[in-house]
């Protein structure tokens, strides 16, 4: 069986949870990895066979995508031709994390795509929402990559194809510990803007992973430095809390390790506001607004609590199920003799 994983690269969240599921994949049977987008910091331990520019979202400075960006860098021209020259053909299954490119060619095609992604669960009817409606939201969280099934990961299982987060083995078999620090990463932010509003707060340090900085720096109570895996791990592992965007992988992993969060969507991004929305309703600090909140971070930095969920893992057992029902193939037999462990 020859399978085509593909993911969504704005963002860092997809490619973090692909560390898992790609090896995983790689056992199970003869896998090719797609990426598309351009605004992924992380480096993965594992060959990408295709690489597109894809329908990326350029992260502004000012707390959402900066649209003139987004607009400047997208080539329809290019994005039509990856859809067209992408031989789904010679794959048994197609399964796309939010990814475009692999959803339409599949599309055009005629050929079914598997959707497993957290997108896929964000507008369950049991998934909590914010208190306004999106149209324009909904449609592109429907659109963007339109997949045949649809499977979903969300903070909590709401139906037998939504599924609790994956989590990183870097942290799911880590030593925490609870240092005096609070990790941030807000990519739609300024390195100016978060250091006007975190130096108000004098007392406590703060590691900010900046997306708009290459190079390693300090200012008085913050230190900033450049997006990397291992680094922002390293961070994170022993941090008293986090402070990012209503995403969901970072998030999930707070969770997962009982640390304080505070969450902060990044405007006019639905799927955000919808993630907002469900943290909100599990207890968890949601800010509407970033660069006023220097009392409310004092407030929730004296008085929040941590909330603790140990997420199972389940991703093999997952990715053996969705295997077994889309293809008429023995399983066991290919595994003989291999272990993932």
């Amino acid at each position: 069986m020859k399978i085509l994983y593909a993911i969504q690269g704005t963002g860092n969240g997809h490619l973090a949870r692909a560390t898992e599921i790609v090896p995983m994949l790689k056992l199970m049977a003869d896998t090719d990895v797609l990426v598309s987008g351009t605004q992924a910091d992380l480096k993965v331990p594992f060959k990408i066979d295709y690489r597109f520019s894809g329908m990326s979202f350029i992260f502004g400075q000012k707390g959402g995508v900066d649209i003139q960006k987004t607009i400047q860098r997208m080539s329809l021209i290019h994005f039509f031709r990856d859809i067209h020259n992408l031989r789904i053909d010679q794959y048994d299954l197609v399964i796309s994390d939010f990814e475009p490119v692999s959803a339409w060619a599949c599309w055009l095609q005629n050929k079914e795509c598997i959707g497993l992604s957290h997108q896929s669960a964000v507008l369950h009817p049991s998934a909590p929402q914010p208190d306004f409606s999106d149209w324009f939201g909904k449609k592109i969280l429907k659109y963007y990559a339109p997949t045949t099934y649809q499977y979903g990961f969300n903070f909590k299982p709401a139906s037998p194809d939504i599924f609790p987060p994956v989590i990183r083995n870097d942290i799911r078999n880590a030593e925490t510990s609870v240092k005096p620090h609070y990790t941030v990463y807000l990519p739609a932010y300024s390195d100016k803007q978060i250091q006007d509003v975190l130096s108000k707060i004098p007392d406590i340090t703060w590691e900010v992973f900046s997306k708009h900085s290459k190079a390693e720096y300090r200012v008085g109570n913050l230190h900033f430095q450049p997006v990397s895996l291992e680094g922002f791990t390293e961070s994170f592992l022993s941090c008293t809390g986090l402070i990012c965007t209503a995403g969901f992988e970072g998030p999930a992993e707070a969770i997962f390790m009982g640390k304080k969060l505070c969450v902060i969507p990044m405007k006019k991004q639905y799927e955000q506001y919808c993630n907002a929305a469900y943290l909100k309703s599990m207890g968890i600090k949601v800010l509407d607004h970033f660069t006023t909140s220097a009392p409310e971070l004092t407030q929730w930095i004296q008085n929040s609590t941590a909330l603790q969920i140990k997420f199972p893992d389940l991703t093999f057992e997952i990715l053996e199920s969705i295997l077994r029902k889309h293809y008429t193939y023995d399983l066991t037999s290919e595994l003989l003799g291999q272990s993932y462990f």
